[in-house]
């Protein structure tokens, strides 16, 4: 979907919601003061944002809480203004901003914000560098009960904070593993398990993979449309794996060991045997296309029957509602009879997965010069009364317990969404600022695709391209060591015949 469409979508709800429910939230104004001698500011940070795009964020987070509280105005406070170098020309050498320094500059600078929109990968070096204030206590104080929420966002949140909660998220995004009732029932095969394991699941795979050609049905694929580069399947499936490409330093590669090879093996193995599908598996005649009506599900895997299995957000359901409404419309597709699980895990990582997203977390700066007001401010975005508006997104799910439900009109199983923590973010801060001081460090993954697309190929076996990406890597990071911003000729030229760094692989 369109990323304007969606954002379309959700000022339309928040326009109509704002109509609706002035009055109720006008009852329940706890911290309403028609003080005129009282009037405050409030200053909310984001990470990103510009003047452009903030009547959308007021309209998300904070338009609600300045009719309820109405002495307190609130002051929108970007760490990063995109708008400010949108239009500049790139210089060769320049650095990029870090933002969790900007972050940091808008917390502890002469006026600091007071409190922080975060995500997750933000949160944990806040919480190091002890700029967010503990919530547990004031929590306590006003009765609310982390128990109310969904385990998983809280163990989650708490995992970025040592056992603490320094932050609070109204909604999440969940995934989980749908499938396709018809084709297990069809091949006798049962369907996945709760607390289903990575390599239970491509065990799984196996079994449901039938026919050949146009004919083909496969197991399992990563996304709703199948398309994948491999390569980014592959590193979203290691990340609760906790697997390093190079040292702390960027100085020595550390992909040549038996972890990895597991890793390569596994995914690139299931692509070669077809039970991930492939590009070309995935071609669709165009003779067979109906280009008399839009179908937009025409090509997409879990509609069209060709995949058994597919993990997908919690936004999918709605278009399951879509398709089952109106599949008669549309020549040679049939009903979809579904149901989800919880997303894989690995055995040794159980319950973590990095296809669960928790983007807008509220913590109070920890110098915030009004932290009463920012309290009030999270408690508001994290209560019940904005709990209930904002559980009637169809793009995300509640963190409130009780205002989870199954879709109007629809079974499924809802816990499947509520089980799964989100990973913790990988990237601590010395590795962020390695990113940011030495940007060419990209072209290390870029040679990652290039060395597995030669086992894609059945040009190298798994050892040989990790021997040969490990020896390139060595050799790269000391160029980029030396040349972390500029241009560095000569990388892949036995990839693209010449034209140094730029570009990126061609994979199947």
């Amino acid at each position: 979907m369109n990323v304007f469409t969606t954002k379309a979508r959700k000022w339309t709800v928040v326009g109509m919601t704002l109509t609706m429910l002035v009055p109720i939230l006008a009852a329940c104004s706890g911290g309403n003061d028609d003080d005129p001698n009282n009037r405050r500011t409030l200053r909310i940070g984001t990470m990103y944002g510009s003047s452009q795009d903030e009547s959308y964020f007021r309209q998300q987070y904070t338009d609600m809480f300045e009719l309820t509280h109405n002495n307190i105005d609130i002051e929108i406070v970007p760490a990063i203004d995109y708008t400010e170098t949108q239009f500049d020309e790139p210089k060769e050498n320049q650095k990029q901003p870090d933002p969790i320094e900007k972050v940091k500059e808008i917390m502890t600078g002469e006026n600091p914000v007071d409190v922080m929109i975060l995500d997750s990968g933000v949160l944990g070096s806040l919480v190091r560098d002890n700029l967010l204030m503990p919530l547990d206590a004031k929590m306590k104080e006003d009765k609310i009960d982390p128990n109310d929420y969904v385990p998983a966002v809280i163990e989650g949140i708490k995992d970025q904070g040592d056992g603490q909660l320094y932050a609070l998220a109204p909604t999440y995004t969940p995934s989980a593993l749908f499938y396709n009732k018809k084709i297990f029932s069809k091949l006798n095969v049962s369907p996945p398990a709760a607390n289903i394991t990575w390599d239970q699941l491509f065990t799984l795979a196996r079994q449901l993979k039938s026919g050949e050609g146009k004919d083909a049905t496969f197991g399992f694929a990563f996304n709703q449309w199948g398309y994948s580069d491999g390569y980014s399947d592959m590193m979203n499936y290691a990340s609760p794996l906790q697997l390093k490409l190079y040292d702390a330093n960027a100085e020595k590669m550390t992909v040549n060991t038996p972890q990895w090879e597991n890793v390569w093996t596994t995914i690139s193995q299931l692509y070669k045997d077809h039970i991930l599908p492939t590009t070309e598996d995935l071609q669709v005649d165009p003779a067979t296309i109906d280009n008399t009506r839009y179908n937009p599900f025409q090509q997409q895997t879990f509609f069209n029957g060709k995949v058994a299995m597919v993990i997908a957000n919690y936004n999918f359901i709605n278009e399951i509602d879509t398709y089952n409404k109106n599949y008669q419309k549309f020549e040679g597709m049939e009903q979809l009879d579904w149901d989800v699980v919880q997303v894989p895990t690995f055995a040794e990582a159980p319950g973590v997965s990095s296809y669960i997203y928790m983007n807008s977390m509220a913590g109070i700066n920890a110098k915030a010069p009004n932290p009463d007001d920012a309290w009030e401010f999270v408690k508001f975005m994290n209560g019940k009364e904005w709990g209930k508006l904002r559980s009637r997104s169809s793009y995300e799910m509640p963190a409130l317990k009780e205002f989870i439900k199954v879709k109007d009109g629809m079974s499924y199983n809802i816990d499947a969404f509520t089980t799964t923590k989100p990973l913790p973010s990988q990237i601590n801060y010395a590795e962020q600022q390695l990113l940011t001081e030495r940007p060419n460090l990209y072209m290390i993954q870029q040679l990652a695709q290039i060395e597995f697309n030669k086992v894609m190929q059945n040009q190298m076996t798994v050892k040989e391209a990790l021997a040969e990406f490990e020896t390139k890597g060595n050799d790269l990071l000391q160029k980029i060591k030396l040349n972390p911003t500029g241009q560095i000729d000569g990388v892949f030229d036995d990839v693209y015949g010449g034209g140094g760094g730029g570009g990126g692989p061609i994979l199947y």
